[in-house]
Order: structure tokens, then C-alpha cells, then sequence
């Protein structure tokens, strides 16, 4: 696992001990290596580009360090107002003007709590129990374990969650807002595929097991600075 620069302030992600993010030998690679990001808008600086506070945090590549790193530091219950955990593939950027992202878009789902919030996250990173079909994160060979999960059950990470549509998915953001409108965000590469989104959406929208989600296109946001939405499950 690597730590990125520019170096996240110990104030905003504190450092993770060397002794909890020792791989074992039994190490269980993921299929890619996955980039934590994370945004702290709360307390934005005057002329201030947008994304200029997006921090590239860590980088990792095994089971293992994907749950030490969610277990210490990136669960959305630790956010604050105005506070965002990214998670996208290595190697994009969490931004509309990343060439992975720039003719994409993004499903999202509201939540009245943060509890119900961190509880999609999870769902969106790993699956377990009845959504043992899949997760993002890893596409390659079955990897079962238990004792990690935090609901004490059988975890997987098996990868084809979104039924050969995988390659389509650049990340997810959980974002803590005012007034108990927080959202999770999962962003695509292909907006205009409509087919591929709907059949993406209608299985997450299954995973997180919510009421509705909707999808809006990045070109969208830039043009109006609002989100429209073109999809709707």
C-alpha cells in the first residue's frame, strides 16, 4: 500500500501504523490497485479553484489493506459537513476533466443518515450476505474470508457485480452534506450508453437497497452547475 502526494494533512486522514497495514504472506490481491481520495470543502479558501482541495490519500492492492484502511479512517460516519471519501480505480482522478470521466456521469442516492449512508458504502465496496454476486473492487478469482466484516459475516470480493459492465465504473463518492442530504455517487465512464447505465443503476439501486436513484450527466453539471436527470430507477 502507498501513500500519495501532495501528503494529506493529519488533521484531515490521520496516518495509518505500519503494524496494521503489514501485508501478510497470504496476502489477497485485488484485481487492480483502488485510490482513496478525500475532500474537505467545510472550509473553502477565497478564489479557490474547484477540486483544490481533493486529496489523493492512499493506495492499495489487497484485501487486507482495504480493510485496515476502512476500518481506521474511511467510513463516512467520520466525515464532517461539507466532507467527501472518494474511492476510484488507480489511475483517475475524481474529477469531470479526468479523460476516464469526462463523458460519464454519475448515479446517486440520498440518505436522511449517516448511518444509512455508511451503510451503502459498504454495500458499494465490498458484498456480503444476499449480494454475494459481487463487488467492484475485484474482478479476478473468488476471495472468501470472514471475521473482518464488520456484521460478522461471509465476505467476497469477487468482481462481476454489474453483470460485464465493470469496466464502465471509475469510482464511488460518499458525500456528507446539511440539513441530512447525504449522498453516495457511483460514476461511469459512458454516459450516453443508456442501456449500460440502466442495467448498472437498476443493480445498484438492488445492492444498496434504496427507493430511488437517478442519473445525471458531468456535461450536464459543468454547463448548468445543477444536476439534471437523464435516467431515473
Amino acid at each position: 500500500m502507498t501513500t500519495e502526494s501532495p501528503p494529506v494533512e493529519a488533521t484531515e486522514v490521520p496516518p495509518v501504523t505500519a503494524a496494521e497495514t503489514a501485508e501478510t504472506k497470504q496476502a489477497h490481491k485485488l484485481n487492480r490497485k483502488w485510490t482513496f481520495w478525500f475532500d474537505n470543502q467545510s472550509r473553502p479558501k477565497q478564489g479557490a479553484a474547484w477540486g483544490s482541495s481533493l486529496r489523493k490519500a492512499y493506495t492499495f492492492e489487497t484485501v487486507e489493506e482495504f480493510w485496515s484502511l476502512y476500518d481506521q479512517i474511511f467510513k463516512p460516519s467520520k466525515l464532517t459537513v461539507n466532507a467527501e471519501f472518494h474511492l476510484f480505480k488507480a489511475g483517475i482522478e475524481p474529477k469531470w476533466e479526468d479523460p476516464e470521466c469526462a463523458n460519464g456521469g454519475k448515479w446517486t442516492a440520498m440518505s436522511s443518515r449517516k448511518a444509512n449512508l455508511e451503510t451503502m458504502w459498504l454495500e458499494t465496496l465490498v458484498c456480503h450476505g444476499k449480494h454475494y454476486v459481487g463487488s467492484f473492487l475485484a474482478k479476478d478469482a473468488h476471495i472468501l474470508f470472514a471475521g473482518w466484516a464488520p456484521f460478522g459475516q461471509l465476505m467476497a470480493l469477487v468482481g462481476e457485480q454489474f453483470d460485464g459492465s465493470a469496466e464502465d465504473i471509475c469510482g464511488v463518492v460518499a458525500s456528507v452534506r446539511v440539513r441530512s442530504q447525504d449522498k453516495l455517487s457511483l460514476w461511469t465512464k459512458t454516459a450516453t450508453n443508456e442501456a449500460a447505465q440502466m442495467g448498472i443503476g437498476r443493480k445498484w439501486k438492488e445492492i444498496i437497497d434504496t427507493e430511488k436513484i437517478s442519473y445525471s450527466f458531468h456535461d450536464d453539471s459543468k454547463r448548468e452547475r445543477s444536476t439534471k436527470s437523464r435516467y431515473t430507477v
